[in-house]
């Protein structure tokens, strides 16, 4: 089984950084892509950035120049750094990996944004 453990949410006000961390334990082996997806109420889950195990990122249109995600391969662990943050960012973040075609979610972590 494959487990991943996220931290680094809560509440912030508009303006300020948050870091979110994802560390991935049990039977790990060949991780393709990481990623951090969210879910805001009452809305469908949504991609916010993904890194391919090259190093290849990708980021939602509205999260670019804001956010960062990275990754160290060697401690199977996914970062996600986000600046000036809006409320519009308010939603559980859901880390996710992908193993071969398996994919492997986290259990959430709220970010809340507020005005």
């Amino acid at each position: 089984q494959v487990q991943l453990v996220e931290s680094g949410g809560g509440l912030v006000q508009a303006g300020e950084s948050l870091r979110l961390s994802c560390a991935a334990s049990g039977r790990i082996f060949n991780i393709n892509d990481m990623g951090w997806y969210r879910q805001a109420p009452g809305k469908q889950r949504e991609l916010v950035a993904r890194i391919r195990s090259g190093g290849n990122t990708n980021y939602a249109e509205s999260v670019k120049g804001r956010f960062t995600i990275s990754r160290d391969n060697a401690k199977n662990t996914v970062a996600l750094q986000m600046n000036t943050l809006k409320p519009e960012d308010t939603a559980v973040y859901y880390c996710n990996i992908r193993i071969i075609t398996t994919d492997y979610w986290g259990q959430g972590t709220q970010v809340t944004v507020s005005s």
